[in-house]
């Protein structure tokens, strides 16, 4: 009975201090404007760069593409098994 008694002790504690941290009026979720303008820099650049990438291997892989479909005196140049 006595475990029972100081859970319940235990929990009105941290009812009442959830309800006294409540009670502030600085909100948690406030996002700074400097704070969201570098989060939408990066994700901006972040986006450039995959996109780049993404570019580069494409251009890549086609230009393999079209160089190993090119035929050098009736053999292909580069020989896809």
């Amino acid at each position: 009975m006595a475990y029972n008694k100081r859970l319940y002790t235990v929990l009105v504690f941290f009812c009442g201090l959830a309800v006294i941290l409540a009670d502030c009026t600085v909100s948690c979720y406030r996002i700074e404007p400097g704070t969201m303008a570098g989060i939408i820099c990066a994700d901006l650049l972040l986006t450039l760069i995959i996109v780049i990438v993404t570019y580069r291997c494409a251009s890549a892989r086609r230009q393999r593409i079209e160089n190993a479909n090119k035929v050098y005196m009736n053999v292909r140049a580069n020989c896809k098994s």
